[in-house]
């Protein structure tokens, strides 16, 4: 199903059908941004403990993880 077909298909759906999707994208895409914000964090503890990362302080990971994204 191509995404054309998708936004076709949802076109058709009742209003009702479509906050539904839309509070499921919400979430999946709510879901998906903590993965890699987790992702982003566990790869800087590595590096941390590698002796690859500066300046270790909470401020600094963020803004590491940060460029990373």
């Amino acid at each position: 199903m191509s995404f054309s077909d998708v936004v076709e298909a949802i076109k058709s759906l009742s209003t009702e059908e479509k906050q539904e999707i839309q509070l499921l994208l919400r979430q999946y895409l709510r879901e998906e941004r903590r993965e890699e914000i987790y992702e982003n964090f566990q790869a800087a503890r590595v590096e941390e403990q590698n002796g690859e990362l500066k300046g270790s302080s909470v401020f600094s990971v963020i803004s590491y993880t940060n460029q990373k994204s």
